[in-house]
């Protein structure tokens, strides 16, 4: 595989022309803060009322899994919602349900003919993952995932801070 189709950057998810965000959303799909509220609040009510309808047939999103939504007015074309672990110092399978995050969010990805796919630092904010921990497993899901496909061919870490962005850019340096 080759190391150019992974990028880290410090910035706004929102505001990137990709085929794909991922949204660090919660169970209820109807928004909340962080980056979900910002995801919601940039992309407008069509992805609100996505994730409606979503909620409505089947009643949310589970953690580890996620759906696909409408960018509304976002410059992507679609939102992936994937819904990440709390933290509980590692008792309850959040590393297993971290990287069904990254893997089914891939695959939706993949499923929808993207090319180009965004993520945030899923469960690192309010839900207390380890930063490091989680960005080995971001990593370490796109790579594996990157190898078994041709049509994904850029795979963005966005980093809110300068903790994090330094985290991944050794991370992917080591790599």
């Amino acid at each position: 595989m080759n190391k150019n189709k992974l990028n880290i950057i410090k910035g706004d998810i929102t505001k990137l022309a990709v085929d794909i965000i991922v949204n660090a959303a919660n169970k209820s799909l109807l928004g909340g803060g962080g980056v979900d509220g910002a995801i919601h609040k940039a992309g407008g009510s069509e992805i609100l009322d996505e994730c409606i309808k979503i909620r409505n047939k089947q009643g949310g999103c589970k953690t580890g899994e996620a759906v696909i939504t409408t960018g509304g007015k976002l410059k992507a074309n679609y939102v992936i919602h994937t819904v990440g672990p709390v933290w509980n110092g590692g008792k309850n399978h959040e590393e297993e349900l971290l990287s069904n995050c990254y893997r089914n969010s891939l695959t939706l990805a993949y499923e929808h003919g993207a090319k180009s796919i965004a993520f945030p630092c899923i469960s690192t904010g309010i839900y207390r993952f380890p930063k490091e921990l989680a960005a080995k497993i971001a990593i370490d899901e796109a790579t594996k995932f990157l190898q078994r496909q041709e049509i994904i061919n850029e795979v963005i870490f966005v980093c809110f801070d300068d903790e994090t962005y330094n985290i991944y850019s050794i991370l992917l340096n080591d790599a």
